[in-house]
């Protein structure tokens, strides 16, 4: 790439010119401010220790230099200390000729290395998903994509919170409230009618805390001991028993709630390679406490729990096993990471949860580490903030979230009375029509979502996300359905896509496309390393925006200079491209029509 070969010669130029040793990688180049004349601009501030001179002078000394030895530069200007350097029109039809065809620019070859083991989603079975789940969900699968495009192997893979006393709740409500209540009878997803035997739950629960807080007990006091809580306990003792009544009811309650999952992944384009289950990898975990309590690792208080002690790391103690015996998280996600190591031998594991579980992931670590796990070194927590509505936050055990299934139901239908009003799908039938809302409502969802940089908290917006304007999904999906427009336009009319031999002048909207273009790889290079989609995602909307001006300003169809109209076809075909690649990073389709 001709950043690096820039970065090259001006580590030479010092050389033969200040006899000066430079690293390349000190030479940082940035895109030159529009409001200048040039393509890339170094700040030569930095070497003036070296060069002894003025900064004018040291810039033009190395903007000659570059002149002379890059014949991919055009010409050079100097604003006090900073070089802005011009690249020949020549070298960006050269670019666009050589890789207009490529169907992998952007990507990396696969590398050999070990594969990066991501997990994400990590549903509990006692609830439907929720819009934070959607964010889980999305994040993961966009991170996984772009990793794969960045050379990465990648597994996918998600773990179904299946067991524990949350589930109990859930169980213990349907007995209580719900026997006789099946998904069918009640015409609702399995996962539906679970949630709301644990809001009913929740519920009750709540009542028992308030009538013992009444009676003059404390409100630890009164959680712990609430009637309701204690036969959830017991339930979950009886489990981990495998008492045959309690299992099979749990087998059954799950199953409705996995199959409501699938319905959900489905619609989200979400799948794994690997689904763990914590009802399976919680034992494992249970036999490394035992390990680290042989070792003299962990300590058993006297009443039979167990915990790690991390105060030499600055922190707590952390329970590990309950003084009956039952596991919490941190048993299950020990277990969860041993089996994945073993099962993969992963060069990184990355977690996809919340900022919440900060502590919990450093506390996963740690307790590997004191375990003899080396690669313990090797997770990563990829944390990302909490989406947050306009009217407050979600609260599952009161039945407030905004369920998954029900806001893209609410995007589809605000899709399809946006794009009736702007008379986008007049004429399509009425299944390419339902297609193309629920494209346009995916996209508008999902792109909302990832343009945020993971690690904020944020404010979903239904009405803003579907708008056909702005930085929204739903404008780059139109910008790429423009082009298709315009390309079967100009089929028609016997207009092809060429730039064969192309000599004419590149007016500055069209070098801007270029460079935009150029810059694909790198785009997906860095979004790998920060784990972050919003890259990508504001990747696409720049080009978008920027391809949407020169369509407004600069004749296609119209312009009478056959040679310059084909260049300007294939810009367009080779700016849908990379639109469709980068929307495809971010799980979004693009519509032919629209």
């Amino acid at each position: 790439m001709i950043e690096k070969s820039i970065s090259n010669i001006v580590a030479e130029a010092f050389n033969a010119i200040y006899s000066a040793s430079v690293d390349p990688k000190d030479v940082l180049l940035q895109k030159t401010r529009k409001d200048f004349q040039g393509d890339y601009t170094i700040n030569v501030f930095p070497f003036l220790k070296i060069s002894q001179e003025k900064p004018e002078l040291t810039a033009e000394k190395i903007g000659d230099y570059l002149i002379k030895m890059v014949p991919e530069l055009k010409e050079y200007n100097v604003i006090k200390g900073f070089l802005n350097i011009v690249v020949s029109d020549q070298y960006w039809t050269t670019f666009l000729n050589d890789h207009i065809g490529d169907q992998m620019f952007g990507r990396s070859q696969a590398s050999s290395e070990n594969p990066t083991v991501i997990e994400y989603s990590s549903p509990n079975t006692n609830k439907p998903m929720h819009l934070g789940h959607i964010r889980n969900n999305l994040l993961g699968s966009s991170i996984a994509e772009i990793l794969k495009a960045a050379g990465h192997d990648v597994v996918r893979v998600n773990l179904i919170n299946d067991r524990g006393i949350h589930i109990s709740k859930s169980m213990l409500a349907w007995q209580k409230w719900f026997n006789g209540r099946t998904p069918s009878s009640e015409n609702l997803k399995g996962d539906k009618l679970v949630g709301d035997c644990y809001v009913k739950f929740n519920k009750v629960f709540n009542s028992e805390v308030e009538d013992l807080i009444r009676s003059g007990v404390e409100k630890g006091e009164a959680e712990k001991n609430a009637p309701l809580m204690l036969e959830a306990q017991e339930m979950l003792s009886k489990w981990e028993d495998n008492d045959p009544a309690i299992r099979e009811l749990w087998t059954k309650m799950n199953a409705w709630v996995y199959e409501g999952f699938e319905k959900t992944y489905m619609r989200l384009g979400v799948d794994f390679d690997k689904v763990y289950y914590e009802s399976d990898t919680y034992l494992l975990g249970k036999s490394l406490v035992d390990e680290g309590l042989k070792q003299g690792i962990l300590i058993k208080k006297e009443d039979g729990s167990v915990w790690a002690d991390l105060s030499e790391e600055g922190l707590d103690e952390k329970l590990l096993l309950r003084a009956d015996g039952t596991s919490v998280y941190m048993t299950q996600d020990l277990g969860t990471a041993q089996l994945r190591h073993d099962d993969y031998h992963p060069d990184k594991l990355l977690y996809v949860v919340g900022n919440e579980q900060n502590y919990h992931f450093d506390v996963l670590k740690i307790v590997l580490k004191q375990l003899g796990r080396k690669w313990a070194e090797d997770i990563v927590h990829v944390s990302y903030g909490m989406v947050e509505l306009p009217h407050g936050r979600m609260k599952s055990r009161e039945g407030t979230v905004v369920d998954a299934d029900e806001l893209m139901d609410e995007m589809y239908h605000s899709a399809e009375a946006m794009a009736r009003e702007l008379g986008k799908a007049a004429d399509l039938n009425d299944e390419e029509a339902s297609m193309l809302f629920e494209t346009i409502s995916q996209g508008a969802l999902k792109y909302f979502i990832l343009k945020v940089d993971p690690k904020k908290n944020m404010l979903f917006n239904p009405e803003e996300s579907i708008d056909f304007n702005g930085n929204t999904g739903p404008f780059i999906q139109y910008t790429y359905a423009r082009i298709q427009s315009l390309l079967k336009k100009a089929e028609g009319n016997k207009m092809q896509a060429n730039i064969d031999d192309y000599s004419g002048d590149i007016f500055p909207k069209e070098k801007e496309i270029l460079k935009i273009l150029y810059a694909f790889p790198a785009a997906v290079r860095e979004a790998a390393a920060e784990l972050s989609p919003a890259i990508i995602a504001n990747y696409a909307y720049e080009l978008a925006k920027e391809y949407n001006q020169f369509y407004q300003e600069i004749n296609i169809l119209r312009e009478t200079d056959s040679e310059k109209a084909a260049f300007r076809l294939a810009l367009s075909l080779f700016t849908a491209k990379v639109i469709e690649s980068g929307m495809k990073l971010l799980g979004i389709s693009v519509p032919q029509r629209m």
